[in-house]
């Protein structure tokens, strides 16, 4: 008994020495994840992890089998890239880190994004006429919303397609402001068209196409506007944040983050709606995030459930179209409620007025 006390306690002093080589380690690899990325360099080298786990199994004599020595190590090297990956994210100014309280948005007096009562952004997916914004503001008015967005200028896949009014669509939005006092999102899709936009939007929009477009989010990074900002259907998380760290590297912090669905194989909506990226950016980032459901799903009949969803997962706003006939709507006429329609779908939120 006295020689295998005497062997578990070897043990025991072995352990606490490997971990403190391990944390002695990790200490280097911090310093050497600053350096690559004060250089520029990408953190994680596989050549030079597979020229080392090879040295590593030369070594080995035993009794541990080469097996289980890459095991453990491969261990070890994830770990290792674990931490530079949060240590990195840390520096992020819009990371939770830091500035642990959460961003509000606020436009105007009466209008806060990323409180405590979720906002409704509701209007057509593009401006088509002021007789057309006219009948939608009548119908949204009187449910109490007071933000109101729709497309100018409009990114579409085809060039054939609507690609909206452009300086007349700002025009009309202009009149719309005046008439009814709504607050305006609508999008910017070139550095060109900043200051027209500004002078009549509330929330410049970047949309999920523009996402990447990184000399369009440094632009509007250097603007005194919100920016609400969309994630392209085919962006990890990470870049979405990445993206609003460009606009924030500029000196504009107030930035509203829009999920609104990702590309995937599924042909029964429109995108796949990443409701873990709610709760994911609200652990990571200080910012706002809202949802917009219409390009999420692109089908009206589940449009409530969804926003619900959405709610529940710590959205902080939902974005929505609305057109007063969406049959005649010049783009994304399947998707957008009709105005008998979008007053069911408010109601059924429950969303104070």
């Amino acid at each position: 008994m006295d020689d295998m006390h005497k062997i578990r306690q070897e043990i025991d002093e072995l352990n606490f020495e490997i971990l403190r080589l391990l944390n002695e380690r990790a200490a280097r690899v911090e310093k050497i994840g600053m350096i690559k990325r004060e250089k520029g360099l990408k953190t994680y080298d596989p050549a030079r992890e597979s020229d080392m786990l090879a040295r590593l199994l030369a070594e080995n004599k035993g009794p541990f089998p080469s097996s289980a020595v890459k095991k453990l190590f491969k261990e070890i090297f994830s770990a290792s890239r674990d931490l530079m990956e949060e240590e990195w994210r840390e520096t992020l100014v819009v990371s939770r880190k830091h500035k642990s309280e959460d961003t509000l948005v606020a436009l105007g007096d009466q209008v806060v994004i990323g409180g405590e009562r979720p906002v409704i952004i509701a209007g057509p997916c593009s401006v088509e006429s002021f007789e057309q914004m006219e009948r939608i503001c009548e119908g949204l008015i009187p449910l109490g919303i007071k933000v109101i967005r729709g497309g100018a200028y409009k990114p579409r896949t085809s060039p054939y397609s609507f690609q909206g009014l452009g300086a007349d669509g700002l025009a009309i939005f202009a009149e719309i402001k005046k008439k009814y006092g709504l607050k305006v999102v609508t999008e910017v899709l070139d550095c060109r068209d900043i200051e027209a936009v500004s002078e009549v939007a509330d929330v410049l929009q970047i949309g999920a196409r523009n996402m990447y477009n990184y000399e369009l989010l440094k632009e509007v990074g250097r603007q005194k506007k919100p920016v609400l900002l969309k994630r392209s259907f085919s962006a990890t998380i990470e870049e979405l944040i990445l993206a609003a760290e460009y606009v924030m590297s500029r000196g504009n912090s107030s930035i509203i983050l829009c999920e609104r669905g990702i590309r995937t194989f599924e042909r029964w909506t429109r995108n796949t709606l990443d409701i873990s990226a709610i709760p994911l950016l609200a652990r990571e980032s200080h910012l706002p995030v809202i949802v917009d459901v219409s390009h999420a799903t692109g089908r009206r009949d589940i449009l409530l459930p969804v926003a619900k969803a959405a709610l529940a997962a710590g959205a902080k706003g939902i974005m929505v179209e609305v057109h007063y006939n969406p049959d005649v709507a010049l783009s994304d006429n399947e998707q957008q409620l009709d105005l008998e329609q979008f007053s069911t779908f408010f109601e059924g939120l429950g969303v104070k007025r």
